[in-house]
């Protein structure tokens, strides 16, 4: 094992052969030795020793300047300075200057030099290492600063482009001509910017201590003062399940002015994994213009199908004229013919007047005329009236009215009419022969509740929600050759009692359409 290579130097050649005998005795194989401190210096420019041993009174050059010679080529190298005992101060001085680890007295004792020489082998070692682990500690520390540099550099330059980012999306937040809103599932408002504050007519801060049901409503109260409803209930019930959905046909109060402009907000769920709070981000749309133009379609439709009443109820007063043999005899084909045209003329007035109902609702021109009247009457009425129908298509249609001979209630009564004829119209139209038709009328609570239900081929899952809808005829499986008005004008009648009309079905089992009128019975007899 090579223990380490040690270097000698000492013009007395009796010493340097007695170390070097010394020394392969003790186990060290790699000794060399120099007699001339000159050729030492040369051999050292080439070759790292472990150990230095140097005597001190040397011809051409001393220890003192050899060893700081050679402190230069190799500072971690340990070194032992060989003086004799009047050279003792010379030697401190050595140690101080230089920085020699040991010196030794000659003559020398052998366990003590040897002990020496180890020691300064094993420090040697230690102080190599220690000059390894500092470069590479060194090393590291420039690469870490390397590193901390370009996060710094990468740092600063994604900083810059977020800083631009976040102002572009400030200012078209800021800047957007639509309304933006931040609610949380309860409708909290958390933040809005500058379009939404003009829409509502407060200050941000103002609007953030409020909640959306406070200033947005799923109808114009100033139209339509009896379904005066927020849209808490709206919310809550769509974001349950959906990260986004879309919210037509509301309005927003303004504060100043107390006008209901009317909008549409897409919701859209902020909601992530770091987050357990559920936020919704809205953006509101101003749909004024929008309604305006609906406006003035509706009024041109309106106009054009109150002008077409006149020309129809002449074709079909002059058909009448035909038919009752005023104008003279006509032969069975001749009536066969111009009862099929009295026939269309009057199935085509019945959409006109349609029509003209669905926008007189709408538009808010129509006024409920209430009165109070008897609820049994007039559902026996319409039973009388219909039964006939259902003989013809041999269909059982029978009537339980549960409620009191006398009970009076306080509705529109020709409206209220006009909605049982036609989810009862509605019944027998969609009933197979054979099949059966209940009718139910009860009063709860001062509620009123009346219902259809057939045993048809019932109304797919799909088509259910469009129902209520202007024009829709039937389902997709099978259309109706009527006005598609029916169903849609029945449910605006019904919402202008504050009521609520709903259907109930199942393909293949039959539907059941109903509609409950709140607060209306006026008078029950007991």
């Amino acid at each position: 094992m090579n223990l380490g290579k040690i270097l000698y130097v000492d013009d007395d050649k009796l010493l340097t052969s007695t170390f070097t005998t010394l020394m392969k005795v003790e186990g060290f194989k790699d000794v060399v030795v120099y007699n001339n401190p000159l050729e030492a210096v040369e051999y050292l420019k080439n070759e790292s020793p472990d150990l230095i041993i140097s005597d001190f009174l040397m011809p051409e050059m001393n220890g003192l300047e050899f060893l700081r010679k050679a402190k230069s080529l190799y500072p971690e190298t340990s070194m032992i300075l060989l003086t004799a005992y009047a050279d003792k101060e010379n030697a401190i001085k050595t140690i101080n200057e230089i920085g020699v680890y040991k010196y030794i007295e000659k003559p020398w004792d052998n366990d003590d030099l040897i002990m020496n020489i180890k020691n300064g082998i094993e420090r040697s070692h230690l102080l190599a290492d220690l000059r390894e682990k500092i470069s590479e500690l060194e090393a590291a520390k420039a690469q870490l600063t390397e590193y901390s540099q370009k996060l710094e550099d990468m740092v600063a330059e994604r900083t810059k482009e977020l800083t631009l980012a976040n102002k572009k999306l400030s200012g078209i937040i800021n800047y957007c001509a639509d309304g933006i809103i931040i609610i949380d599932a309860k409708g909290n408002i958390e933040q809005v910017n500058p379009a939404c504050e003009n829409m509502i007519g407060l200050s941000s801060e103002t609007i953030k201590k409020m909640k959306i049901q406070e200033i947005a409503y799923t109808d114009n109260p100033k139209l339509n003062k009896q379904s005066k409803s927020s849209i808490k209930n709206t919310i809550l019930g769509l974001s349950c399940d959906n990260s986004e959905f879309l919210l037509r046909d509301l309005y927003i109060r303004n504060a100043i002015n107390e006008d209901y402009t009317p909008v549409e907000i897409n919701f859209a769920s902020l909601t992530n994994e770091y987050s357990d709070s559920e936020k919704f981000v809205g953006v509101i749309r101003n749909c004024s213009v929008q309604k305006e133009t609906e406006r003035l379609r509706d009024d041109f439709i309106a106009t054009l199908t109150h002008d077409l009443r006149t020309p129809l109820l002449a074709a079909i007063q002059a058909l009448k004229f035909f038919l009752d043999g005023s104008l003279g005899e006509l032969n069975e084909q001749q009536k066969v013919l111009l009862s099929t045209m009295l026939q269309s003329n009057e199935d085509l007035l019945g959409l006109v007047n349609a029509l003209l109902e669905v926008y007189r609702f709408e538009s808010g021109k129509l006024n409920l005329c209430k009165t109070v009247f008897n609820i049994k009457d007039l559902v026996t009425q319409c039973y009388d009236e219909l039964e006939p129908l259902s003989k013809n298509k041999n269909i059982t249609f029978n009537l339980h009215c549960d409620i009191d001979d006398e009970l009076l209630i306080d509705a529109d009564r020709a409206e209220i009419k006009r909605v049982i004829t036609n989810l009862c119209g509605n019944a027998l139209n969609y009933t197979n022969k054979g099949g059966t038709i209940e009718i139910f009328v009860k009063a709860q609570n001062g509620d009123l509740i009346f219902s259809v239900a057939d045993n048809g081929n019932g109304i797919p899952k799909e088509d259910m929600p469009h129902l209520f809808k202007r024009f829709s005829q039937g389902t997709s499986k099978k259309r109706s050759t009527g006005t598609g008005l029916g169903l849609y004008l029945s449910r605006q009648i019904i919402e202008a009692h504050g009521g609520k009309i709903w259907v109930e079905s199942k393909v293949n089992k039959g539907s059941e359409f109903s509609f409950v009128l709140t607060n209306v019975v006026a008078k029950s007899r007991v």
